[in-house]
């Protein structure tokens, strides 16, 4: 008989994603995933402002979060 600890510990593993990545590595991701380029991120900025943010040359803003956010479904801690 499993204990209550096992089995609440078995459904997080199933229901919940553990983010142990990097926020531009997830970015890159999710835009591989969608087919985007980077003149496709108008909503971040320019393209120099978009490559400067995947090259890790600039932080991601609050704005350019909640962007992020929405357009791909998922929690602003993911980008945090």
């Amino acid at each position: 008989m499993e204990t209550i600890g096992n089995i609440i510990e078995s459904y997080e593993f199933d229901h919940f994603i553990e983010i142990e990545s990097d926020p531009i590595e997830i970015l890159k991701s999710l835009m591989e995933e969608h087919g985007l380029s980077q003149k496709d991120m108008k909503e971040l900025g320019s393209q120099g402002v978009v490559s400067e943010i995947l090259n890790g040359k600039r932080e991601l803003n609050v704005r350019q979060i909640k962007v992020l956010s929405k357009r791909f479904n998922v929690s602003p801690a993911v980008f945090i």
